[in-house]
């Protein structure tokens, strides 16, 4: 499950891919706009500097910018730098397998081979979607509900 952590990470990301590139966004905005306690964000946007998404400007006119177009970042690359892993279990993860205590055979456990085929199913879909196509998306479904004919 994505964490609130991971939520407002990727809100805020998205936020940044609607400014104008290169442009910081002050932290203020971000939070008052997306509705993000301010203090969670700002430690938010720390550590997606600190993974090498956004870019800081302190002072007067600072805020945080995309590094890389949001064409890009990937919604799965986030999620994993925000909240980890994708798998549900341990054992069924690529990036951060771990041997589960109470397992005879991972070979044949049902729940690892379960737990496999759903990690894998949520890594294509998010390692598929763009920051970009994110946004893209969500503009456009929002300008289909406001078209309507007399």
């Amino acid at each position: 499950m994505l964490t609130k952590k991971g939520k407002y990470g990727l809100k805020a990301m998205v936020h940044l891919a609607q400014s104008e590139p290169g442009r910081p966004v002050p932290v203020m905005e971000i939070s008052e706009k997306q509705c993000i306690p301010k203090k969670f964000l700002d430690a938010i946007l720390c550590e997606l500097r600190n993974s090498g998404f956004v870019h800081s400007k302190m002072g007067k006119g600072g805020g945080y910018s995309l590094a890389r177009p949001a064409s890009d970042i990937t919604v799965g690359e986030l999620v994993r730098a925000i909240d980890g892993p994708l798998a549900p279990v341990h054992c069924a993860s690529k990036t951060r397998y771990r041997r589960c205590d109470d397992c005879f055979d991972e070979n044949t456990c049902a729940v690892r081979r379960i737990m496999q085929r759903a990690q894998q199913a949520l890594s294509d879909v998010l390692d598929n979607c763009s920051l970009q196509e994110m946004h893209d998306r969500v503009k456009q479904e929002s300008e289909e509900v406001l078209f309507y004919d007399i």
